[in-house]
């Protein structure tokens, strides 16, 4: 079983326990069929139906290409009334981000879309209000968009994110992953990251990637390039080449400049002592 595959499973079953422990086992189908259709796949390169048409916090309808164009975007796809996984997933999202000096709606967008086609805009204008909250930086408030929709819309674009849930008719409730997607402006899905929690680190990396290098600091830059998505792993790892490369860099620009430094020392020397021993003569 291949990398790529335990972290589906281990993401898949996380789900599984989670629903399971608010309504119990699903009666209506087998733990085997909920795990062959509850997946999220990853679709690196695929681009996001931005004509689709939504529902924000406010009621007005608007397409998914309003939040796309300038900035990358971070997808949560989850349900707002979910029992306990959409939770866990909004608060983790919250809590990578407080570390970050990236801001919503300066260096990216925060798109939210309910899957469950019953939730309403009020519903949604709550779950802002909560986690803007939580996050502490009320001046962010444009940046976060928190959407609702009619079923054909949703699984378009669900469809186009891979990501695959069910519905149980009896518990009336969702089984479905967990995880975050990071969208470039042109809408193209870019890095996926599985779980609850996300990496401060590896979601900068992800946003700056995804602007083509167009925020973060020289230092960030620098780090960037000694770092390395695994799309295998959904995360960012170290990659020691870049990093023995960038180490090699810095040596060699050091003793350029010791040289460099050490050269003008001796000239100046050699000019000095020459002028002081210069005979003077009289007219």
């Amino acid at each position: 079983m291949s990398r790529r595959t335990k972290q589906a499973f281990a993401a898949t079953l996380l789900a599984l326990l989670c629903a399971m422990t608010v309504a119990g086992p699903l009666q209506a189908q087998s733990a085997a069929q909920v795990i062959q259709q509850v997946k999220f796949e990853q679709r690196i390169g695929n681009t996001l139906p931005l004509e689709l048409a939504f529902r924000d916090e406010a009621g007005e309808t608007v397409q998914l290409a309003r939040y796309f164009g300038k900035k990358p975007v971070v997808l949560a796809l989850v349900y707002y009334e979910c029992p306990m996984l959409c939770t866990f997933i909004l608060n983790g999202l919250v809590k990578s981000l407080k570390p970050l000096t990236f801001e919503p709606g300066r260096e990216f967008e925060i798109v939210v879309v309910s899957f469950n086609p019953l939730e309403t805009p009020q519903l949604a204008a709550q779950k802002k209000q909560a986690y803007l909250e939580e996050y502490k930086r009320v001046h962010t408030w444009a940046g976060w968009h928190f959407l609702t929709g009619d079923e054909e819309n949703i699984r378009k674009l669900t469809d186009a994110a891979g990501f695959h849930y069910i519905y149980d008719e009896e518990e009336k409730e969702y089984a479905h992953a967990s995880g975050i997607i990071v969208a470039k402006p042109d809408g193209k899905l870019f890095r996926y990251f599985y779980g609850i929690e996300y990496a401060p680190r590896d979601l900068k990396l992800a946003l700056m990637e995804a602007s083509t290098e167009k925020i973060g600091t020289p230092v960030d830059q620098v780090l960037l390039f000694c770092f390395h998505y695994d799309p295998q792993t959904g995360k960012y790892s170290v990659l020691i080449t870049r990093i023995i490369r960038v180490a090699g860099t810095a040596t060699v620009v050091a003793v350029g400049l010791l040289l460099f430094v050490m050269f003008r020392r001796e000239r100046r020397g050699e000019v000095y002592g020459a002028t002081a021993h210069t005979p003077v003569t009289k007219a």
